[in-house]
């Protein structure tokens, strides 16, 4: 789709255009639906105690809690083309909220495990933000500006893992019990949760120009039917043998991180012994790291292309894989906790960058499907921690070697981004798109403080 008064510059303080709102409501939105999608993860240690869960039990919640995702961010996609972000992320956010809040009725590891699955629907969001910032941002910051959107709504991964212990000690100040304090504190989620599909209905809108339904009403997009309905966008996209590599991609870098949100607290608290708020706020480290990890990966994904085009963003997808690979790889050989605090902010580094890295590609596989390639792609994330997820679940194999051998397939998988290739004739095109953009704005930087 060709949508025209795209943003060349992010402009972080300037909430009075269009573009602007919908970044920042997106990142803010997907930080509270990742809020809520983990915010059972740093208090695993009390619901453990609480419901008698086995390791194997905790493995299967963990696969639960990301599998659903992968239906739902294949579906998202689609319904994004046909009726826009605004109304698509409106909807996600009031209904996620409910099993949220609900979670705290679980009282065995059966509804425990039906809750965690209703709550993955939400990590669809992602999928949401990345197609709203592509909406809104011309090809010369489109990376940076996908990369910072994620990676500031992936930033919820670090805050639940910090605030929800301390939510959960504020509860227990009030006088309430452990087996009750860790239910009283999903409400906190689920509550912010809801507030903010209210106010993403009332302030954006889906487009520079207005909503999708406006559009075509002037005439200026096509009709959501025939070749440009929900069944031939998504079959577009699914021909494309580039998006099925950059699903496999994706599963080897956001997979990888929400295999890490879910086990890392837990980790810490049996490896090194901590307590429960100590394992926390080094857990939390790992996804504070997207307040500029993220957006660093789609700022080198912009100025590779300044230098390569296209190739020069697939080059530097190649680089993050390999380096997240072996960051990995090191991090599940540290015994010692300083060093296995330093190697694991290296690999979160490299980890978010690759994620940066793969959505400075999207935008450009097909732009009249956009919303199933984002969608297929983001669901390959999901797929990669469901994967990963079953390395984590057997009584015989360790946390330890689940890390070592994960690492070993992103090492190896990374290949897969040699498939990765575009005509010269889209070089061309995108080549002048970008000169373009940049003439338009000649001397700015792609982040602005205005």
């Amino acid at each position: 789709m060709d949508i025209r008064n795209k943003a060349n510059r992010i402009r972080l303080f300037n909430f009075s255009t269009p573009q602007m709102r919908a970044f920042h409501f997106s990142w803010f939105a997907f930080h509270i639906c990742f809020f809520g999608w983990f915010g059972i993860a740093p208090l695993m240690a009390i619901v453990r105690e609480d419901l008698s869960l086995t390791q194997t039990q905790i493995g299967n919640t963990i696969i639960a809690s990301v599998a659903i995702t992968v239906i739902v961010r294949l579906a998202i996609g689609v319904l994004c083309d046909r009726i826009g972000p605004r109304k698509t992320y409106t909807g996600l956010l009031l209904l996620g909220a409910l099993p949220v809040m609900g979670i705290g009725l679980a009282d065995s590891f059966e509804t425990f495990l039906l809750a965690r699955l209703a709550i993955g629907a939400i990590g669809a969001s992602f999928v949401i933000t990345q197609y709203h910032t592509s909406m809104m941002f011309a090809p010369n910051v489109v990376g940076t500006a996908n990369a910072t959107s994620a990676g500031w709504g992936n930033l919820g991964g670090g805050t639940t893992q910090i605030l929800m212990p301390l939510i959960f000690s504020g509860m227990l100040m009030l006088g309430v019990n452990e087996a009750f304090g860790w239910r009283l504190a999903m409400m906190v989620p689920g509550v912010v949760m809801f507030f903010t599909g209210i106010g993403y209905w009332l302030f954006t809108q889906d487009a520079p120009n207005g909503n999708f339904s406006e559009l075509r009403a002037r005439g200026e997009l096509p009709e959501a039917n025939g070749e440009n309905g929900a069944k031939q966008s998504f079959l577009a996209a699914a021909k494309d043998i580039r998006v099925w590599a950059l699903f496999v991609v994706y599963g080897l870098c956001f997979g990888v991180e929400l295999t890490i949100n879910n086990i890392a607290a837990i980790y810490f608290f049996d490896k090194f012994d901590l307590t429960l708020a100590t394992a926390g706020l080094i857990a939390g480290l790992f996804g504070l790291m997207n307040i500029f990890a993220r957006t660093l990966g789609g700022v080198f994904s912009d100025l590779f292309a300044k230098q390569g085009g296209l190739k020069g963003r697939v080059r530097w997808l190649f680089i993050a894989l390999i380096c997240e690979g072996i960051a990995l790889v090191a991090f599940s050989q540290m015994h010692v906790l300083s060093l296995a605090i330093g190697i694991m902010l290296v690999f979160s580094l490299f980890v978010q960058m690759a994620e940066g890295a793969t959505y400075g590609v999207v935008p450009f596989i097909n732009k009249k499907a956009l919303g199933a390639v984002a969608g297929i792609v983001g669901a390959g994330g999901n797929v990669g921690a469901v994967g990963a997820a079953f390395l984590f679940r057997s009584e015989n194999l360790s946390y330890q070697q689940g890390l070592f051998y994960l690492g070993l397939t992103v090492l190896v998988l990374a290949s897969c981004v040699l498939l990765v290739r575009f005509s010269d004739a889209t070089e061309a095109e995108e080549a002048k798109a970008y000169r373009d953009a940049v003439g338009d704005d000649v001397g700015a930087g792609a982040l602005s403080l205005r």
